[in-house]
């Protein structure tokens, strides 16, 4: 599995000693994964340099900001990462929603940001990428592409960004103002759905040499720094809700597929408190349901083939949510119009209607499908379920209108708001909602015997072993492994003291 990002020994001597003299010019230092875990073991130097630094700047210092425990203004630390706790006013179901907040990442300002880093950081400590000779392809549905824009540009490395061309104005814009060519934005045909075309891009690209792919669905980083990174943060955010209200437990984690990498922090929260792990698709896309295909809008969230590392046989309920719902509610969250009804009707503060600018599509489909899963298991007031709100609203205020002229031809008014409140919200349904067995466990994991063995080359072997939880465990070995490498590269580029 060499191209999975599995190493933890060099590999290639004469990459590893260009990679460092390279960064010894640069000054760059790499963060560990466990001081992106847990921020107070930054160094309180490299703490103090920080403070002076934009967070949407392409400062190789912001790489110490790749966590969840950013203030709102993303430069001061706090001890709880950011979240919002969505009540019964909004939801309609007595169990508390915790939504922790991906938008106070730096760069992006989005979660994805973190798995960029936890990609590219193991092949530079291992000699697997020249940040001098060749470009890092970042191929992506949503914002992972823009967080590896992010952290190629804060290393000095050059970064491709390639993903479909559907997606959102916003993205594309941002990637303009980041990258110095714009022949590093490589667009695929299609949407949301297209990642086999992506895929195809890629292996394209991998032709030459001088193009490393770092492919968030089958690299193991991802899974890695999730599990670790947004695990510890989630059980920090539910511990602190939990001293508020004795006797609250844990009853799900609730996360898109996309690269199945956030997903990972299920199976920390399992070990930890027994809790659900949820896995959401869309409705026009229900691969894991119903091995169904098609397009949706759910952006973020890309279809029609299950990740490489997505541990499904620890999965425990799939679910699809319809983009219907997440347009809807992006009007209703995000227009002048949907926030006057929220106010009237629902009595929600001007703090609780700010909250919902933390929303993006994918956040809202979390959300929706927390809903779902409230009501499938009957959960009460001291049931809590905690998801992850990828990015915000600002990243699909193109998508207004659009929505608007589709769902709302007559136009977006009070009726219609409080139409998709009742829809989507209190009268969300628990329909497309399996919990899963043995047999679909094993349904949905041979459905990526197509994408990864027939399309992609990977062995049979190596496909099989991930259905054994063994195999899962053993991978958090890599963690100390490359936190060791990462301490040992930092040395030898003088970034640390020998």
């Amino acid at each position: 599995m060499t191209s999975l990002g599995l190493e933890h020994d060099v590999v290639d001597e004469g990459v590893y000693s260009r990679a460092v003299e390279r960064f010894r010019a640069t000054g760059a230092r790499l963060p560990t994964f466990a001081q992106l875990a847990d921020p107070a073991r930054i160094p309180a130097q490299v703490a103090a340099e920080l403070a002076g630094v934009d967070p949407d700047q392409p400062h190789a210092l912001n790489l110490f900001r790749v966590h969840w425990y950013n203030g709102e203004d993303r430069k001061t630390l706090v001890s709880v990462p950011g979240h919002v706790v969505l009540g019964e006013q909004l939801t309609g179901v007595p169990a508390p929603i915790i939504v922790a907040l991906g938008d106070r990442f730096p760069m992006i300002r989005a979660h994805k940001v973190l798995a960029a880093y936890a990609c590219l950081a193991p092949r530079l400590v291992t000699g697997q990428f020249d940040p001098g000779t060749q470009r890092a392809i970042w191929p992506s549905t949503g914002n992972y592409c823009r967080g590896g824009i992010a952290i190629s540009k804060a290393l000095g490395c050059h970064g491709v960004a390639v993903l479909p061309e559907g997606m959102s104005a916003e993205r594309f814009r941002w990637l303009a103002a980041w990258v110095a060519d714009e022949r590093d934005v490589v667009r695929t045909p299609g949407s949301e759905s297209n990642v086999k075309e992506i895929y195809d891009e890629c292996a394209r690209l991998a032709a030459d040499p001088a193009n490393v792919v770092l492919n968030q669905f089958c690299e193991f980083g991802n899974h890695l720094a999730h599990f670790l990174c947004t695990g510890l943060a989630l059980e920090r955010v539910f511990l602190a809700q939990r001293e508020s209200r004795p006797g609250l437990r844990l009853a799900a984690f609730v996360s898109a597929t996309g690269s199945a990498g956030t997903l990972a922090a299920g199976d920390h929260l399992k070990e930890r408190f027994g809790s659900r792990t949820v896995a959401v698709e869309a409705l026009e896309c229900p691969t894991m349901l119903y091995n169904g295909f098609g397009e949706h809008n759910i952006q973020g969230i890309g279809d029609k083939h299950i990740p490489f590392i997505h541990n499904v046989t620890n999965t425990d309920v799939a679910l699809a949510v319809s983009d219907r719902a997440t347009d809807s509610l992006n009007l209703l969250f995000n227009t002048a119009v949907g926030r006057e009804w929220l106010a009237a009707e629902l009595a929600l503060s001007e703090d609780q209607i700010a909250e919902l600018a933390n929303f993006g599509l994918s956040s809202l489909a979390n959300i929706v499908a927390a809903i779902k899963v409230a009501k499938a298991f009957a959960l009460g007031p001291d049931d809590a379920i905690v998801t992850v709100a990828t990015d915000g609203a600002a990243m699909y205020t193109s998508e207004l209108e659009p929505a608007e002229r589709k769902l709302f031809p007559a136009g977006f008014d009070g009726v219609a708001a409080q139409r998709v409140f009742i829809e989507h919200l209190a009268g969300a349904d628990t329909d497309h909602v399996l919990e899963l067995d043995a047999r679909d466990r094993d349904r949905i994991f041979n459905l990526g015997y197509f994408t990864w063995v027939e399309q992609q080359g990977v062995s049979l072997d190596d496909f099989e072993r991930r259905r054994d939880q063994g195999f899962w465990r053993d991978l958090r070995a890599l963690i100390p492994a490359w936190d060791a490498r990462i301490e040992a590269f930092n040395r030898e580029t003088g970034a640390t003291d020998p």
